[in-house]
């Protein structure tokens, strides 16, 4: 994981947010080639789970949301986490990691926060940062971010940054309802921001206190939600496959009952295997109809649906299929990265899938020579049209190489002499690191169906 966080730096994919301040924990700011590349996930998903099907529409909801939805979605009295602190050194850390970190073999979860303050206390639990013994007892701490709207100090209201994304979603419903053609089953999708006030791992992007979500609320009747789910279920394990990531490297993990969210019947993830260990990186959850009737019944709004042939009015159920967009680029960088020895040196390549690679290919012009620049520039400027590229010149091939293969560039293209001879260049691959010879007409069809291919 060092490597890995030390070339995303260092190759302007992800920075310590902050950073010339000191730092501010479990946040992390995506550079230039770490944002095409998130981008590059992120339209690749509203492709494969929006544009492409007929019954899903999208929004983009507000991050700032009435206090009174959280109450009535259960996240202000539901959306906690059991927080320990130390009393000689202040260290802040959740229980339940604190626990199972010190006493092996220790399940925790469903414990109340009495029992939790027992166990520290039953097995001498040091601090991890002070090795002292002296905690509080454990506490409650809600998950969600507040803050206050309103220009006159002493009567600003209270709201909350949205811990989740799919609030959005349902006090959308009945908008989408009345103004887009869709009958049950259908989905309502989006993307953005979320943030969570809560203790993190220290885990690279993994888990942090603002990330981004990309999910759909999909409506169905009540009867049709187990075969809903095992459908959702493949579409997500393809989606992963879809973007390069290793199978071997994956797999399915149902949460028991005490895991589930206060909103779900049942709930399973695509878990990763980091170098640290198995972790969650999708999620499906059956959500039932729990927030479209509490939102009713708070607001006193219907958000029935009517069916069209049949005029019957009932509230729908919802599978909730959620990807974490922020997460995903990390583990995307992850899997990709390879550190294999070439002519004794190390070589670090990042083997991403041309599809959601930052860059599609670079072109080189072997020397400063005004024919083999000219060459290069109409080249750089025909293959912009059609994929993101980069031109460089810097002369040191070897050098220019090591760059590309650090940030996934599938393929390099380089112009020399030969070129300006017989109109042919010469194309790298990139894992492979094969040359070939191919006409110079015909370097953007080939680049093309690489893509279309992988």
């Amino acid at each position: 994981m060092d490597e890995i966080v030390a070339l995303a730096k260092r190759r302007g994919f992800v920075f310590p947010s902050s950073e010339i301040y000191g730092g501010l924990a479990n946040s992390w700011d995506f550079g230039h080639y770490g944002t095409l590349l998130k981008n590059n996930i992120r339209d690749l998903w509203w492709k494969k789970f929006v544009l492409d099907r007929k019954n899903m529409v999208g929004i983009d909801a507000s991050v700032m949301l009435s206090s009174k939805i959280w109450e009535a979605s259960g996240h202000v009295s539901g959306f906690t986490d059991a927080l320990v602190d130390c009393k000689s050194c202040h260290f802040r850390t959740r229980a339940d990691h604190l626990i199972e970190d010190a006493v092996k073999d220790i399940k925790v979860e469903g414990l109340s926060t009495q029992e939790l303050t027992d166990l520290i206390k039953k097995h001498s639990i040091k601090c991890p940062k002070c090795g002292k013994k002296d905690f509080t007892d454990v506490r409650k701490f809600n998950l969600l971010f507040e803050t206050k709207m309103g220009i006159i100090e002493g009567e600003k209201s209270t709201v909350y940054l949205r811990g989740e994304i799919a609030q959005g979603i349902f006090i959308n419903f009945k908008n989408v309802l009345n103004s887009m053609r869709v009958t049950l089953p259908f989905g309502i999708a989006q993307q953005g921001k979320a943030f969570r006030n809560e203790i993190t791992m220290g885990q690279f992007v993994h888990r942090t206190l603002e990330f981004d979500l990309m999910e759909f609320e999909y409506f169905i009747r009540k009867e049709e939600w187990e075969k809903t789910f095992e459908y959702w279920k493949n579409e997500m394990w393809q989606f992963a496959k879809n973007i390069g990531l290793r199978e071997n490297k994956l797999r399915w993990r149902e949460h028991e009952e005490f895991e589930r969210s206060f909103y779900s019947k049942k709930t399973m993830d695509i878990e990763y295997n980091y170098p640290f260990g198995w972790k969650e990186m999708f999620g499906l959850a059956y959500r039932t109809d729990f927030d479209l009737s509490n939102h009713m019944k708070h607001s006193g709004k219907d958000l029935r649906y009517v069916d069209p042939k049949t005029k019957e009015m009932f509230i729908p159920h919802v599978i909730e299929p959620t990807f974490g967009l922020s997460r995903l680029t990390g583990i995307v960088l992850v899997d990709a990265f390879t550190k294999e020895t070439v002519n004794d040196k190390d070589r670090f390549v990042l083997k991403l899938n041309p599809k959601i690679a930052p860059i599609k290919a670079a072109i080189f012009p072997l020397q400063k020579d005004e024919k083999l620049v000219a060459i290069a520039d109409s080249l750089y400027g025909k293959l912009k049209e059609k994929f993101v590229v980069e031109y460089d010149n810097a002369g040191n091939i070897g050098k220019m190489y090591r760059r590309q293969d650090e940030i996934g560039t599938p393929y390099c293209i380089t112009i020399d002499y030969q070129t300006a001879e017989d109109k042919t260049v010469t194309i790298r691959d990139r894992d492979t690191m094969k040359q070939e010879r191919i006409p110079l007409s015909s370097v953007a069809e080939v680049i093309n169906t690489h893509i279309i291919n992988s």
